[in-house]
């Protein structure tokens, strides 16, 4: 019997290959379960490829992808049904890129975590509650659906502050206001989003 094969009667809904020390995706099993499959969890391995052949998981809800070795220039394949994306303790760090990777390509998402990297700066990281702030504003100017960025809920207070302090990017990098320049600079690491 071929266990790759696909078979109705052994759907999986949820997949796990974490802590496996994987440094390739298993697409072989993972895609066996193209049809059932709603979450994915590749956490605390080794990966850094470009994850393209997710794409043909059309019922993908959740995709955990937590301590492993992606970096800002991570590239997905469009997945509308995505609504979870988990990429915390990566090497990300270069928000405006990855953001509006994550924009992009998961155009439902809802929540996203990426706590531990250095884009998502916090005080368990070295940031500054300034340069949280900044960042939590930027990433919910950039990506308005989302209910839940890291571990906390995104109020409508900060979706208020955050479309005044950023506008909705579009193919540039820069998501600052142009006619905002009353705002002081938030000094710190060089990555930080500036406000002017």
């Amino acid at each position: 019997m071929d266990h790759c094969s696909r078979n109705p009667a052994v759907a999986f809904h949820w997949l796990s290959f974490a802590y496996q020390g994987l440094t390739d995706i298993p697409y072989d099993a993972i895609l066996t379960q193209e049809d059932a499959l709603e979450v994915l969890d590749l956490s605390y391995n080794l990966l850094d490829e470009n994850p393209a052949l997710l794409g043909r998981l059309e019922r993908l809800s959740t995709l955990i992808l937590d301590s492993n070795r992606y970096t800002s220039h991570v590239k997905f394949p469009y997945m509308p049904s995505v609504t979870t994306v988990c990429i915390n303790k990566n090497r990300i760090n270069n928000l405006p890129l990855f953001v509006e990777e994550i924009r992009r390509k998961f155009p439902s998402i809802r929540i996203l975590s990426m706590m531990n990297n250095e884009a998502a700066p916090s005080y368990f990281n070295g940031g500054s509650l300034a340069q949280h702030i900044d960042y939590r504003q930027y990433v919910i100017s950039q990506i308005p659906s989302l209910e839940i960025l890291d571990d906390t809920e995104v109020l409508e207070e900060e979706r208020v502050q955050a479309r005044r302090t950023y506008r909705l990017q579009r193919g540039g990098l820069s998501g600052r206001k142009k006619d905002d320049s009353s705002r002081k600079h938030i000094q710190g690491r060089p990555n930080s989003i500036r406000r002017q």
